[in-house]
């Protein structure tokens, strides 16, 4: 098994506090940035940053469902990290200032990818379905805090 990993970034016109905290918001903001790739989407425990446990379902590709189950920790500031109870993925969300009222979003996954054939096909493919995923969210959330 090899590991894979996706990410995505993008500077978004607000400061980074604002742009951090609508990440953070899972019980709020969090759920309308979503793509249509998002279902069943639901705040478990928390609903605030550090301590949240959220569920959703992700369709990375019209066969391909992953049935999420994350706990969200804070271990810096502007930090935030999804672990999925199911698997192995983990997303680490970092925002840090990108200038006078702006701000840099960087959404990184990794999980352990499978092995032989089917593995080189998620190595190589995966990550560009995701990235395309996060652009989306990322659009949206840029969205929601430049207003």
């Amino acid at each position: 098994m090899a590991q894979v990993e996706a990410t995505t970034e993008r500077v978004v016109a607000a400061d980074a506090e604002k742009v951090f905290d609508a990440l953070a918001d899972y019980s709020g903001t969090r759920g309308r940035l979503l793509p249509q790739h998002f279902s069943e989407y639901e705040v478990r425990e928390g609903g605030d940053g550090e301590g949240t446990l959220v569920h959703w379902k992700l369709q990375a590709t019209s066969k391909r469902i992953r049935d999420c189950l994350l706990e969200v920790s804070e271990p810096t500031d502007g930090e935030l990290v999804e672990k999925d109870r199911n698997s192995s993925m983990v997303t680490t969300w970092r925002v840090t200032p990108a200038g006078e009222g702006s701000s840099r979003v960087v959404v990184a996954t990794t999980w352990q990818g499978a092995g032989g054939i089917g593995g080189f096909f998620e190595k190589t493919f995966a990550p560009k379905g995701l990235g395309r995923i996060y652009e989306a969210l990322l659009a949206n959330l840029a969205t929601e805090v430049e207003k």
